[in-house]
């Protein structure tokens, strides 16, 4: 073999580990390209505006300073209306077509369910959906990647809370769908564990409920309180509803409601309704996370809200996770990265996972709707 027989072999091994160490779809030299289909139009697009915005707040901060390991990330988006096969066909474009190197932030709890089977097919992985439900933590999917605790674990927050006041005729109304099957669930676990009996229990429809026929019986049954499992929109409606019938009943919701948009369509009927809280205040400067997210915010014009807090939390893991990844980033990599992470604090909240459990935070608190239109802890 001559000499330039092995220098050219060694020039073609060299560029094929080259290739190799690149070769992971959506990462390039300089960039890692991110999918998201969320609800930008329909009744979630409120919230997702927010949650979104926090999440870009942080990962324009971080592009701004180099990227991770060298590459920016460039996030796509697509709109899905809140629609659950709308979710799945735009979760295939942006694998298939964009070729994307994970799903991120996506919105829902029958819209995550029908990406899955996609993930698992194309071997993707799927950070930070905004849904709590617990079939999405158990079984552990190695493709899936909780960060909000879970749906059930904030009904028994607010069932805890009650009863300590007191109150202990609490009803629930849920949204027809595996949401609110997981938030029917959680009530009666916890509703169980104090031998309590529900004052009411009902549903109504995710697309075009009847509002006000809904606020009817649940006023007739009369519970002290009432547990709201339910997209936004539809959880504004049934309110004004409730309160336009003339009940002064207490409300309490979810995590999922805790836009600063949420509040402000309620107006003057959001006063006094309790929801729950899955991060730290987005104005508490007393934290680390809180410092960090104001000037994130104040750099991107973000607003200042619950929501837009978690997409920040979110972002947060994401680039958490790319970076203990390593340069030579693969998908498989950044699983084993995350499941690396161990009560790991972001500046105010802790994320844990590990091959055995892709929950990430546990973190739950209830905060109220003030007279000024404010969160009160």
């Amino acid at each position: 073999m001559t000499l330039h027989t092995r220098k050219l072999i060694a020039l073609l091994l060299l560029a094929g580990a080259t290739l190799a160490a690149s070769a992971e779809e959506g990462v390039t030299d300089n960039r890692i390209l991110i999918g998201q289909t969320v609800g930008l139009t329909g009744i979630v697009a409120a919230p997702v505006k927010e949650v979104n915005e926090g999440a870009n707040a942080y990962i324009s901060q971080v592009n701004k300073q180099g990227g991770v390991n060298g590459r920016k990330i460039e996030l796509i988006t697509l709109d899905d209306k809140f629609d659950p096969a709308l979710t799945a066909a735009n979760a295939e474009i942006l694998i298939k077509k964009d070729h994307v190197f994970a799903l991120f932030q996506g919105r829902g709890t029958p819209h995550t369910q029908k990406i899955l089977p996609i993930l698992a097919a194309n071997n993707v992985p799927l950070l930070a959906p905004a849904t709590g439900a617990t079939l999405l933590h158990t079984p552990v999917n190695h493709l899936l990647f909780n960060i909000r605790a879970k749906y059930q674990a904030e009904v028994a927050k607010i069932v805890e809370q009650l009863t300590t006041t007191g109150i202990k005729s609490i009803g629930l109304l849920h949204v027809d769908d595996s949401f609110g099957q997981d938030g029917l669930d959680g009530f009666n676990n916890a509703m169980a564990a104090r031998k309590l009996t529900p004052a009411i229990i009902t549903k109504f429809a995710r697309v075009k409920p009847d509002y006000a026929a809904t606020a009817a019986t649940i006023i007739k049954a009369d519970p002290g309180a009432l547990i709201i499992v339910s997209s936004s929109k539809n959880t504004i409606e049934v309110i004004k509803a409730i309160r336009a019938q003339g009940s002064h009943m207490q409300l309490l919701t979810l995590s999922n409601n805790t836009s600063q948009a949420f509040v402000k369509e309620l107006g003057k009927t959001g006063e006094g309704v309790i929801v729950t809280q899955v991060t730290p205040p987005p104005d508490l400067v007393t934290t680390q996370l809180g410092q960090e997210f104001k000037v994130a915010a104040k750099a991107s014009g973000a607003t200042v809200s619950y929501a837009a807090m978690e997409g920040f939390v979110n972002a947060k893991v994401l680039v958490e996770g790319l970076r203990r990844a390593g340069r030579n980033l693969t998908r498989e990599g950044f699983i084993r990265a995350l499941e690396s992470m161990q009560r790991v604090d972001l500046g105010g909240i802790l994320i844990t996972y590990s091959d055995k459990d892709h929950t990430g935070s546990e973190f739950v608190e209830l905060t109220m709707i003030g007279k000024n239109g404010r969160f009160i802890r």
